[in-house]
């Protein structure tokens, strides 16, 4: 299974390291926030909805930093483009642990997920010209999987943080170590080159071949293609953001379970989630990328329902955190590949940019809707509800794009 990472030239295997390193502490900085939702409500006397829109405000922001900087990165390049976005987002999460109060924490939060979004659209774009289109799927899904790692190293903070310092503090320090990122910067800034096919497309526009306008993803020869693209990508956000933002709030008031025991059934998630994102990366090769999309989105909506509508006891409840996480996650491992080969070179930065975090835009509106809807009905219900209605949007909107397995990247077009 993972002969092919022995077959990859030195120049890819520095980018893929370079980007699972800097997604992988994106993860980190980002579910930082998941886990001190609950000190944060005792602390600020703020409200599950108001929880909530902290969430959503930072998805919301990382959709236009996205194609902000997916439109920066089809301009000045994909590998300074992730510079700035991993150091922007590391100093407004070290921030985020210096504010005051709720509103401070929102804007700061608002400003973080600038960078957020920058990060996965620069990186997507540059793993998946420098992979070569036999390896495509394989390599961008494994950097995916560097979210589960980074969602693990947030976990383990939380629960030390959390076991040796009185929670007003803890919930401060989880988001000062947000800092951390900035050092895969000096690794990229040193090892990682611009890849082949966007310095040929630059060399073609210099040479006089037409800049796209920044509006060519809406004309009428993309613009199908960017409104389904962004379909999918707002059904795999809302369902993840869905779950995994209310998870811990879910497991500590719902169910229950004390800090240590919500780390403990957190891990069983996070390691299932490690494996859907290497299982994914796999399967986007071998079924091909719709295949692989419909396979997951059903197995998705299928196993949320379990774990929050059906009464099952805490131990079957750790036991199902593995597949919860397999499927969850896995589904994005193809994603980043699928969405390089949707869009031409000369707008693949700001087609792509664009397309996943117009996604996780409104998919932002899922953990808002989830924090009101909870004081309706349960949390459970509320998380399963919108977790179903996003993955049956990815499954029609994957029904009506092409299968683009195997394609070659070609220069300008």
């Amino acid at each position: 299974m993972w002969t092919w990472f022995a077959d990859l030239q030195p120049a890819e295997r520095r980018t893929f390291w370079a980007c699972f390193g800097g997604w992988a502490l994106d993860a980190m900085d980002v579910q930082f926030y998941s886990f001190v939702i609950p000190t944060l409500i005792a602390s600020w006397s703020i409200s599950r909805g108001q929880a909530g829109l902290l969430a959503t405000t930072t998805l919301l922001l990382s959709a236009l930093g996205g194609w902000v900087a997916g439109l920066i990165a089809d301009r000045i390049g994909r590998v300074r483009t992730l510079q700035v976005a991993i150091l922007w987002y590391a100093i407004f999460t070290f921030l985020s642990g210096l504010t005051q109060n709720y509103h401070q924490l929102l804007v700061v939060r608002g400003l973080m997920g600038l960078g957020f979004g920058g990060e996965w659209a620069a990186g997507a774009v540059l793993m998946g010209e420098v992979i070569r289109a036999e390896h495509r799927g394989k390599a961008v899904g494994s950097v995916q999987s560097g979210w589960a790692i980074g969602w693990g190293a947030a976990t383990l903070l939380y629960t030390l943080f959390f076991s040796v310092l009185p929670a007003d503090l803890a919930w401060r320090a989880l988001f000062i170590a947000g800092l951390l990122p900035g050092i895969v910067v000096f690794f990229i800034r040193r090892y990682i080159p611009e890849p082949d096919v966007f310095t040929a497309t630059q060399k073609r526009i210099a040479a006089g071949a037409k800049r796209p306008p920044l509006t060519e993803i809406f004309t009428s020869g993309l613009l199908g293609t960017t409104v389904l693209a962004s379909l999918a990508a707002t059904g795999a956000q809302g369902g993840y953001y869905a779950i995994t933002n209310w998870l811990p709030t879910y497991l500590k008031t719902v169910r229950h379970l004390s800090v240590l025991d919500t780390g403990g059934y957190l891990a069983v998630v996070i390691i299932g989630s490690f494996t859907g994102y290497l299982a994914g990366a796999y399967l986007t090769d071998r079924l091909g990328r719709r295949r692989c999309f419909f396979l997951f989105a059903i197995c998705c909506a299928l196993t949320v329902i379990v774990y929050t509508a059906l009464p099952i006891t805490d131990r079957e409840m750790l036991y199902l955190g593995f597949p919860l996480g397999f499927f969850v996650s896995g589904i994005f491992s193809g994603m980043g590949a699928y969405f390089t080969e949707l869009f031409p070179t000369r707008v693949r930065g700001s087609g792509q940019g664009f397309a996943y975090n117009f996604g996780r835009g409104v998919g932002a509106l899922f953990p808002s809707l989830v924090g009101y809807l909870s004081q309706t009905m349960t949390l459970g219900a509320a998380i399963g509800t919108f977790a179903v209605i996003a993955y049956a949007i990815l499954f029609i909107a994957v029904m009506l794009l092409p299968e683009t397995k195997g394609k070659t990247l070609t220069a300008y077009g």
